[in-house]
């Protein structure tokens, strides 16, 4: 019989942490959290100032009835729940549930699924810190609040199954903003010019870009003041006026946390948060190595601090000098992103074992898991690495009054892009170039710009955003997104986040009656207080009472005076069951037809975007956007389910040559291609 229990979180980790620990310990997992408010009520006691009413979690009996008969048989109960705050509150609810008390030391906690790292937490366990438990209630409280007091407005004044979120609905603002101003921009024009130049002594032509005319910044607004400029410029001799010549160092960037994972793994690899955040779990819980048996393969993937133990940062340094030699290891001491957080006692993200080389993986993890478990080793052993250093050179000559540059860049060590290869290295090699040296003008070319409007946030841009702002927190950034796209608000459209009308509409309601609630300012600073609560230096009640009073005034005024919207449009269109005219209705996938007659007939049929192409299979029905069930744009014939065509790139209209599928277009941040359809055809077409 095991002397000791220790309970965690997921069953993945209970299976890795028992093979470490041994015959002395049972490890069972509670599966998340195991009590918590109900969903059938507000549960939280307004008049008894807010207590919150805990239940066990329905469908949680056998868990709970496990978990009890294997503590009272065990002589030490450890509860090693992750290492956050929502895992310091599934051990305080566990403590409850199993009659533990919270003083004694059962509380574990360790950022890496290592045998080190668990055995040496078994044995310096601690009691449960109320304070970050506290923060974890406020937070939970508070959002229920939000939630069930504003979302049966919103069903009775909108339409059911809608919801408000004290995040998300600041998260649903930031989209809709950046689109009402990317429907206002006007494009203003500009005009650059540059020129390329013949370096005599070499015979090299040169490119260079005008910067100043008589001294003073160039800024060109139309096609007149370019000709005035460029004009007498013909007639002209270069003459070199400057030669400069320096050493430019590139540092690497600091290890991952939560924010930054996300939002690399999205640019490179196009993977959504939440992809992001369960491979990362699944990495981070254990993985079979061949002659390490299961073992976690990074440290904890919550978190918002770029620290790393001295005993990593030591096996780093050994293994960059044994690997790479004396040059290629770090010589600066380079600062730590730290913030005012009560999880900056995480580490950053890290691999457990940095021998463990991706290559070594590769036939082990899966095509995903190995794609994120190399980016993270990558960017951990490039975190201590040298810097890459650079040969710049920058050439400025006149043109008549006019000064042009010609800059130039060229790799003289990798340092730590000798590992990094997510970074690209551009180089622009220039002559070696003596200020005597004479120089030909070959040609000027102007040319017109317009301003761009910013581009919609992408998944990776919107985590950025939240961060800088303080909205939300390491754990709350992927589930965050995945509501506002479940909840209909916001959809994607490629790789970008765009708002629906709906989102438009429930912003807007927002906007006007809870003002607070969207507000940026407000929320991140309900996040600091939540860490003032974590760190001690706040009662999590008055949070909450500050908050109520005010808010409780805003519901009242919106039940009061926002008016019911009514969504139905009339339309001429007779249903083909029976007769009656069709009305247009907003649902959960958009806008789609449905029977006037309802519930009497409930026929409805879905409104169907056309591309304006001929399906490439049938030739009969159109190719139209459709939404999956995840909200993603995909393609495909109006006569579905007669006839399956379907791809998730636009079609263009024109068959393959090569074997005959449709052709379609794929749009990626470095390329614009035509490619076929087809998964066994390799045709390519540059735009």
């Amino acid at each position: 019989m095991s002397k000791y229990l220790v309970i965690v979180e997921s069953p993945a980790k209970a299976k890795t942490i028992e093979k470490f620990l041994g015959k002395n310990y049972k490890v069972l997992a509670s599966i998340g959290h195991i009590r918590d408010l109900p969903k059938s009520k507000l549960g939280v006691n307004i008049e008894e100032d807010f207590d919150p009413q805990y239940i066990n979690i329905r469908g949680k009996g056998p868990v709970i009835k496990d978990l009890k008969t294997a503590a009272k048989k065990a002589e030490k109960v450890f509860l090693a729940t992750d290492p956050d705050r929502e895992g310091e509150a599934i051990a305080w609810h566990l403590c409850h549930i199993l009659n533990l008390d919270i003083n004694d030391l059962v509380r574990v906690t360790f950022h890496e699924i290592t045998k080190d790292a668990v055995t040496f937490a078994v044995k310096h366990p601690r009691a449960i810190d109320v304070d970050i438990v506290d923060a974890q209630q406020a937070r939970r409280v508070l959002d229920r609040l939000v939630g069930y007091s504003i979302s049966p407005i919103l069903w009775r004044k909108v339409k059911k199954g809608l919801s408000a979120g004290r995040v998300q609905s600041v998260a649903t603002k930031l989209i809709c903003d950046r689109d009402a101003i990317i429907n206002a921009f006007e494009p203003q024009e500009y005009w650059t010019v540059d020129g390329n130049f013949k370096h005599v002594p070499s015979g090299k032509v040169i490119p260079a870009e005008l910067t100043h005319m008589d001294g003073v910044k160039v800024d060109l607004k139309n096609e007149a003041q370019v000709k005035l400029i460029v004009d007498p410029l013909e007639k002209e001799k270069p003459v070199i006026q400057e030669v400069t010549k320096k050493v430019k160092n590139r540092a690497p960037s600091p290890c991952f946390i939560t924010s930054s994972l996300q939002q690399e793994a999205s640019n490179r690899f196009g993977f959504s948060t939440s992809k992001t955040m369960m491979i990362a779990q699944q990495l981070y819980e254990g993985i079979s190595v061949p002659g390490k048996g299961t073992i976690g393969l990074i440290t904890y993937m919550r978190t918002d601090s770029t620290r790393i133990s001295d005993e990593a940062k030591n096996s780093l340094k050994d293994f960059v000098h044994t690997q790479f030699g004396e040059a290629y290891l770090n010589d600066k001491t380079r600062k730590e992103l730290k913030k005012k957080s009560a999880q900056d006692a995480h580490e950053a993200i890290r691999p457990t074992y940095v021998e463990l080389i991706p290559e070594d993986l590769e036939s082990t993890l899966n095509k995903d898991q190995w794609k994120l478990y190399s980016l993270i080793w990558q960017r951990f052993v490039a975190s201590e690495m040298s810097d890459a250093k650079f040969d710049s050179t920058s050439i400025d000559f006149t043109l008549g009054n006019c000064n042009f540059r010609a800059n130039g860049v060229k790799l003289k060590f990798d340092g730590f892009l000798k590992v990094y290869t997510y970074t690209t290295i551009s180089e622009n090699l220039l002559p070696d170039i003596q200020k005597e040296d004479e120089m030909k003008l070959i040609e000027i070319m102007p040319e017109q710009h317009f301003t761009q409007p910013p581009a919609r946030y992408t998944e990776a841009s919107l985590v950025k955003e939240m961060e800088e702002k303080g909205i939300g927190r390491p754990s709350t950034y992927a589930p965050t997104i995945s509501t506002i796209i479940a909840r209909g608000y916001v959809e994607r459209d490629k790789k970008s986040l765009k708002p629906t009308e709906l989102g438009f509409i429930i912003n807007e309601i927002m906007a006007n009656y809870f003002t607070n609630i969207v507000d940026v300012d407000f929320t991140a600073g309900m996040e600091n207080r939540l860490d003032d609560v974590a760190e001690g230096n706040l009662f999590w009640k008055e949070i909450i009472r500050h908050f109520y009073d005010p808010f409780k005034a805003m519901l009242l005024q919106a039940d009061t005076e926002l008016e019911k919207l009514d969504f139905t449009e009339k339309t001429d269109i007779p249903c083909i069951k029976c007769g009656n005219l069709m009305n247009i209705k907003h649902g959960k996938y958009g806008k789609f037809l449905a029977c006037s007659d309802y519930p009497t007939c409930d026929y409805t049929k879905a409104i169907l975007n056309e591309i304006g192409i001929k399906c490439p299979i049938c030739e009969i029905g159109e190719v139209v956007e459709r939404k999956s069930k995840k909200f993603k744009t995909f393609f495909g014939c109006s006569r579905f389910p007669d006839c399956h065509f379907v791809t998730w790139n636009r079609p263009i209209g024109r068959l393959c040559p090569d074997c005959g599928q449709a052709l379609v277009e794929k749009i990626t941040k470095k390329d614009h291609l035509i490619i076929c359809s087809s998964k066994d055809c390799k045709h390519k077409e540059t735009v």
